[in-house]
């Protein structure tokens, strides 16, 4: 058992160093996009399925209430939460199509659609973020692997460098937390002295 600990533990790391190592120049430039998103008023709209969608509300969350500082809540919102519309769209049209309905009655032109999919290859989020792309959006695609659909519907495409989806999640969940703290670092200042 500590052999799989250790090995398990190496190969998370492994994962997320060769991200930062592979993506940290696209990380930039979409925190700069969000950050100016959020600050005309616009607004980030997160969604994805099983982990990803436990993803979207966390990082929503953080986003809403706060993550390192405390400062004014800033607009996002996860498309993964309303029963009701969820459940409606499925049953009178497609569980495909639950992410990009909800896009094209909530999301607006400057607005930044970021979609979770381990495999790049989930349905509703292609319709998602194709939805996205439409309405003039800032399109967003987290996933892993060879990057599956999604890589070809984004302006930002953010692929976790392994096969393993424990590790893609776990890629995942640093990126999100990354991007809250680099966002509030560029909206609201230096955050030195909380992350040290």
């Amino acid at each position: 058992m500590e052999h799989i600990l250790l090995e398990n533990l190496k190969g998370s790391i492994v994962a997320k160093e060769a991200f930062a190592k592979s993506h940290a120049a696209t990380v930039i430039r979409l925190v700069h996009a969000m950050a100016a998103c959020l600050r005309q008023g616009g607004k980030i709209l997160i969604f994805g399925n099983g982990g990803s969608a436990a993803d979207a509300q966390h990082m929503a969350a953080e986003f809403v209430n706060r993550f390192l500082i405390d400062r004014p809540p800033l607009a996002a919102m996860a498309l993964t939460t309303d029963s009701s519309v969820i459940t409606s769209i499925g049953n009178d049209f497609s569980f495909d199509d639950i992410f990009a309905k909800q896009i094209v009655a909530l999301g607006k032109e400057g607005d930044v659609a970021l979609g979770i999919s381990t495999s790049g290859n989930s349905q509703n989020v292609v319709q998602g973020l194709m939805a996205a792309r439409d309405k003039g959006m800032i399109t967003v695609a987290l996933t892993g692997g060879n990057g599956g659909v999604v890589k070809e519907l984004a302006d930002f495409v953010l692929i976790a460098p392994t096969s393993f989806t424990p590790h893609i999640q776990e890629v995942h969940l640093w990126v999100e937390h990354l991007l809250c703290q680099l966002v509030d670092e560029v909206l609201f200042g230096s955050l030195a002295e909380v992350t040290s």
